[in-house]
């Protein structure tokens, strides 16, 4: 070829219409191949999920059978070490646990030699022959039963063992596996080893079964490393699957590891069948050349469509920020007219939802709180969060026990959970004129408490919210001393890495709470703001890996000098009301009440006081009411008492004025009397007594 030729075909080649057929071309084969990549990539990829997917099925079916053989020997171990004392009595254990237990071939209760000088060896065994439970006994001379893996292994170990699968060579050559646990004497002396034998052979039809692929098989390797289930003779093995996939995991406390084998030829067969089909393809979409470029017009299109929905996605989850932001309290300080409590939280999330939540108001002088921490992130995190804060509002405005709130948001939360998430929960009921606090927890971490020193509040872990609908969660109780500031917090803090995924932990927790308290900033927003200083410091910018939320409630109630003290006890006599009228009166003219307000003072007190002498005693029963009159510069206080039946009457529900008197139950209306009247209302049980407590400020 000469150069004037060379020429002449660079000249067509430098036209517009052949160069973009040049491209189009080197387009498609480009696309050819990237499509190919990925093909290989999305099947790896469902291989990798069907392969994990078998496993995981499979390693369930085994744990059943496992958990089955285990609770088989752990629920016999009470009887065992009863019957220690009459070896006659031994075989019964046995017998009882492969009678019980379909998955159990044989059991032993194999004794420590010379645990009975009479019976240097003694091992009575029960197993199944020809459909019925024989005893026998290992204590042969043939079989050393002392030197057995079975019996060595968890005599050294302490605890409970699975053997190495052995054959049963008196069994028919069946393939077994044992588990045995040490029995102690009530002595705490080790007696014997307690074991439930249990065949393999349907653990070999069970991986067998595992159809990834038609000619994939299982392997199940043993803790020492032999194998213990093969390939299936049946499977088709050639030289070109040399090479293969291997996904593995491993059978929880067996020691056991089970593998699935794909060949790559079974993986990719499907996608090597189309190979002349796709060049086929690419020949036809050079003819089609206008219609590609119209498709990636109008891809570019859609994929401006997808940027701007992604960035509308991207809006509405800063609305939803800020709109889950502001259910949770956010104006600080929160109660600037009260001088008994101080608080202040913040809450920072990893993502722009989270699923930590805080809460607090005051309902008749009781501080109700709570903090949380939903399991996951991002949206069904937050979603999981609102409903748990809102359930928590419904369910305290008529409880005031913190065990019964968890216990019934727990019910509630496990009856429409079908996505299986939880919540860890500490909730509290601080009462304010007394610093009496009850709590209960639900998996949480331990609010410290930060006063005369620092240490952990006493907290039962229990469980979280969501997980089991009949669990009961304990009550728990605590004296708050004036100056003690009470910090919450979730595992958003104790669990903030630095770059090197070192965690912040509670030890340094407690030095920053420490140090606070040695400045003498237990403050709730001093102490928060310290504590993130010092997390985001340790960080280092390090990326946030977990929603952070913190909460402070400092106890600040001062003793006031007392101006007025009086007192009276009456019978459960509705007679007496008018000695109580006196009583009343006789506290606010000391106080210079106006008559208004004196007959306003005997409405309130001498509902509560009948409500006691009707109701607090059984019909027929004498007993006395107890009203004392305190009052100092600020406020005037009445505390009802009396040892009748336990009463909340601030539970109760509120009446609804707006109804007419047929709409309305009956009921109700004198504990909403009581309330417009006085400022708040407080009732605890302290000692078997009802105490009432009424405030009225002073103005």
């Amino acid at each position: 070829m000469d150069s004037l030729s060379l020429k002449g075909i660079i000249k067509q080649f430098a036209k517009p219409g052949l160069l973009m057929i040049v491209v189009a071309i080197i387009t498609l084969e480009a696309t050819a191949l990237i499509q190919y990549y990925f093909s290989l990539k999305g099947i790896r990829e469902e291989t990798v999920m069907r392969a994990e997917s078998q496993l995981e099925t499979t390693r369930v079916s085994i744990m059943d059978v496992v958990n089955q053989a285990e609770a088989a020997v752990r629920n016999s171990i009470w009887i065992a070490r009863w019957c220690l004392d009459v070896p006659d009595s031994l075989q019964v254990v046995a017998r009882r646990v492969v009678e019980d237990n379909p998955v159990v071939m044989g059991s032993t209760l194999a004794l420590v030699p010379e645990y009975y000088s009479k019976h240097p060896l003694f091992a009575p065994y029960a197993c199944r022959e020809n459909g019925k439970i024989i005893i026998k006994s290992l204590a042969t001379q043939e079989y050393n039963y002392p030197a057995q893996e079975w019996f060595t292994e968890p005599l050294k170990l302490g605890e409970g063992y699975w053997s190495e699968p052995y054959i049963d060579e008196g069994g028919g050559d069946v393939l077994m596996t044992t588990y045995s646990v040490p029995i102690k004497d009530y002595r705490g002396k080790t007696a014997a080893v307690l074991t439930a034998d249990v065949s393999l052979e349907w653990l070999s039809q069970l991986v067998n079964s595992m159809q990834v692929y038609d000619n994939a098989y299982g392997v199940v390797i043993s803790r020492q490393g032999k194998m213990m289930i093969g390939p299936d003779e049946t499977k088709e093995t050639k030289e070109s699957d040399a090479k293969v996939q291997e996904y593995t995991t491993r059978v929880d406390r067996t020691g056991w590891t089970m593998t699935i084998v794909i060949p790559d030829a079974e993986i990719y067969k499907d996608i090597r069948k189309i190979g002349l089909l796709v060049k086929f393809l690419q020949l036809l979409g050079i003819s089609m050349l206008i219609i590609i470029l119209r498709i990636v017009t109008k891809n570019q299109l859609k994929y401006q469509h997808v940027k701007e929905k992604k960035a509308a996605i991207e809006s509405e989850l800063h609305v939803a920020s800020a709109i889950q932001k502001g259910m949770l309290p956010h104006y600080f300080p929160t109660y600037p007219d009260r001088d008994d409590v101080q608080i202040f939280a913040s809450l920072t999330p990893a993502k722009d939802v989270g699923g930590d939540l805080f809460d607090f108001y005051i309902r008749d002088e009781k501080l109700f709180f709570c903090i949380g921490d939903v399991s996951g992130k991002g949206v069904p995190a937050s979603l999981f969060m609102s409903v748990t804060r809102s359930i928590f509002r419904t369910v305290s405005a008529r409880e005031s026990m913190p065990d019964h709130i968890i216990s019934t948001m727990n019910e509630t939360i496990a009856e429409m959970n079908e996505t299986n998430m939880f919540v860890t929960l500490f909730v509290g009921v601080l009462d304010l004129p007394t610093g009496r606090m009850r709590y209960s927890n639900a998996g949480h971490d331990a609010p410290f408490l930060v006063g005369v020193g620092v240490g952990t509040l006493p907290c039962d872990a229990n469980i979280p919210v969501g997980v089991m609908p009949s669990w009961k969660f304990t009550l728990q109780e605590a004296q708050i001393f004036p100056g003690t500031t009470i910090f919450l917090f979730t595992d958003g803090l104790t669990e903030a890495e630095d770059n090197n995924h070192v965690q912040f932990q509670m030890e340094r927790v407690s030095k920053v709470a420490a140090q606070a308290l040695a400045e003498q900033k237990q403050e709730p927003k001093l102490i928060i703001g310290m504590m993130t200083d010092a997390v985001h410091q340790f960080a280092a910018g390090a990326e946030q890996s977990d929603d952070l939320t913190m909460m402070a409630i400092q106890y600040i109630k001062k003793q006031s000098d007392i101006n007025l003290c009086k007192s009276i006890t009456l019978s459960n006599n509705t007679q007496e009301t008018p000695q109580l009228a006196a009583f009343v009166d006789e506290v606010c003219e000391a106080l210079e009440f106006s008559p208004t307000l004196t007959m306003q003072m005997n409405l309130a007190i001498e509902e509560a006081v009948v409500n006691v002498m009707k109701y607090a005693y059984p019909s027929g029963t004498k007993g006395n009411v107890n009203i004392e009159a305190q009052a100092n510069d600020v406020r005037l206080k009445f505390t009802i008492t009396d040892s009748g039946m336990p009463f909340d009457p601030t539970v109760q529900t509120e009446v609804d004025t707006t109804l007419s008197a047929e709409e309305r139950p009956i009921g109700g209306l004198g504990i909403h009397l009581v309330r417009q009247i006085m400022d708040s209302i407080n009732y605890e049980r302290v000692e078997g007594q009802n105490v009432l407590t009424l405030r009225k400020k002073l103005k």
